[in-house]
């Protein structure tokens, strides 16, 4: 899943391509980079990042869905909104990737359900200026899991079906860098749960301690492909990040390996 932010503040590519065209632009690029979906953003979920009106989200985005659909690009929508959701899901979209997991817009759940589309329900405990404060676990990998359970029961009552459900354990949000790194180490429990798993590690702050200090955000790539691999082996759907050639090069390696393995 390639990244398309068309925010002006994103933490890590906001403004380049926050205009309907750039946005346009680039979607084919990624691509042609491999990337399977492009998931198209308004709003920006950075810790301590402010909201954004509806409209003024759907206005930077729709008409970006629309022209990527015509052209026969598989899209996602990273929407908290239900109005957003449904205006996305008319203009071609064939995803909602919804970082609260239907918390944030009491209609998401039906909306959802509605629509036809795949959900991907992420684990969220609170929008971007208060998540870091609502980093408290027991135990993190136990919790993330019960309260993901807990949104299915949610979304199936809603009448989501559990055919169309995804579930994203949410690194970044309302975790500290030791809960990511627990959380990326027991993937396999989110998998053992019967959905499809996405993982959303790209260019996160808690890579950092993977690098050397002071070292760009860019440079939060390569960890995030070998992210990208540890999830593939533990079994995700999908990985969702903003340098798309990178992992896919670090996933077409695994798949030689894979195939190796295989062979008599």
């Amino acid at each position: 899943m390639g990244v398309l932010n068309v925010t002006p503040d994103s933490f890590s590519d906001g403004g380049k391509w926050d205009t309907t065209d750039a946005a346009i632009a680039h979607a084919p690029a990624l691509t042609a980079e491999g990337a399977d979906l492009i998931d198209v953003g308004g709003e920006s979920t950075r810790p301590g990042a402010g909201r954004v009106a509806p409209a003024q989200e759907q206005s930077r985005i729709i008409p970006v869905i629309a022209e990527l659909a015509r052209q026969g690009l598989r899209v996602s929508v990273d929407t908290l909104n239900s109005g957003t959701a449904e205006a996305a899901a008319a203009a071609g979209a064939s995803i909602i990737n919804d970082v609260s997991g239907g918390l944030a817009d009491p209609r998401m759940a039906s909306v959802a359900a509605d629509s036809g589309l795949t959900y991907v329900a992420m684990h969220w405990r609170g929008h971007a200026q208060k998540m870091d404060a609502l980093a408290r676990y027991g135990d993190v990998v136990a919790d993330v899991r019960a309260e993901l359970s807990a949104r299915v029961e949610a979304l199936t009552g809603a009448g989501l079906p559990q055919g169309r459900i995804v579930l994203d354990p949410g690194l970044g949000f309302s975790k500290l860098p030791e809960h990511n790194w627990q959380l990326l180490a027991h993937l396999d429990s989110f998998a053992d749960l019967g959905f499809p798993v996405m993982v959303g590690a790209s260019r996160k702050r808690f890579l950092a301690a993977s690098l050397p200090a002071g070292a760009a955000i860019s440079e939060r790539d390569l960890p995030t492909a070998v992210v990208s691999v540890l999830a593939a082996q533990a079994g995700a759907w999908a990985v969702r990040v903003h340098d798309v050639a990178a992992t896919r090069t670090a996933l077409n390696v695994l798949g030689l390996v894979d195939s190796a393995r295989m062979e008599p």
